[in-house]
């Protein structure tokens, strides 16, 4: 009553002062029941974040992904850095090359733009399946001829589309070096031999292997872990090896979480590696 009365004489009156006070007693008077009452705040709006994701559906096809990529997974400027190299992108996926030293190799278009890269590429988990190697009935053009890999995966196989677009396995990366790096397995090159500047990035294109900087590969690292438990993709225990020792290396960061946390409103579903305790 007394609170609220402070807010009705400092509502009334012209001077800012009073105002200032009454809104500092009443954050003083409410502080112990917010501190009793934070754990059953908190409860409750996990609950509210739960109930909304479970209306969430995945995206049905990779276009629907880069959309919602686009709009809600990296919807601000302060979201939109480049996944290899650090760079900052404008909203008309324009990269700033400036803001992190990035030089072209040779396709300085390409290296212009934001491209979707698959962290795990597309090929990794759709080339033991059928319309991959075979193709399918439907997978033909309207001039008759038949078709096979990921475009044809991608219009039959409903399991294949979901992996294709499952938005933890997607970042925005530039063009050129989601072109470079193609379906290369990443790991760890020796000697540094820098061809994009000062993106610490490199590809050695004998042994087929990009190796990306320190700094997210324990991001990578999470993302093939998830994709093999979701998906049962297989790994080679030495992958598994490397993977666990990079995210020793590089554990989870709050960004990585929060981004979990918008891919979970959107698609329903988190990465155990990096929800865990949060």
């Amino acid at each position: 009553m007394i609170a609220h009365k402070l807010v009705s004489t400092a509502s009334n009156s012209i001077g800012k002062g009073l105002l200032t006070l009454s809104r500092q007693f009443l954050l003083v008077t409410s502080k112990d029941f917010f501190m009793r009452n934070l754990l059953g705040l908190s409860a409750a709006l996990l609950a509210c974040i739960w109930a909304v994701s479970s209306y969430a559906e995945p995206p049905a096809s990779f276009s629907q992904a880069k959309r919602l990529l686009e709009k809600h997974i990296y919807p601000s400027a302060e979201l939109r850095e480049t996944f290899y190299c650090g760079c900052t992108y404008s909203a008309e996926k324009q990269v700033d090359a400036e803001s992190c030293g990035y030089t072209p190799r040779k396709n300085a278009k390409r290296g212009k733009r934001i491209e979707w890269e698959h962290i795990v590429p597309a090929s990794r988990f759709g080339k033991t399946r059928a319309c991959w190697t075979e193709g399918d009935p439907a997978c033909t053009t309207r001039k008759g001829k038949a078709y096979k890999g990921r475009r044809c995966c991608s219009k039959v196989d409903e399991e294949f589309k979901r992996m294709e677009a499952d938005l933890h396995n997607l970042v925005p990366a530039v063009g050129e070096l989601n072109g470079d790096r193609s379906n290369f397995r990443l790991a760890v090159i020796e000697g540094e031999d820098r061809t994009y500047g000062a993106c610490d990035f490199e590809i050695d294109r004998s042994r087929k292997v990009a190796e990306p900087m320190a700094e997210t590969r324990g991001d990578i690292a999470r993302i093939y872990l998830y994709m093999q438990d979701t998906y049962g993709m297989p790994l080679t225990d030495a992958e598994i090896e490397m993977f666990n020792q990079w995210m020793a290396d590089d554990p989870v960061s709050e960004e990585e979480q929060l981004r979990d946390v918008r891919i979970h409103e959107i698609q329903g579903n988190t990465n155990p590696l990096i929800s865990a305790g949060f």
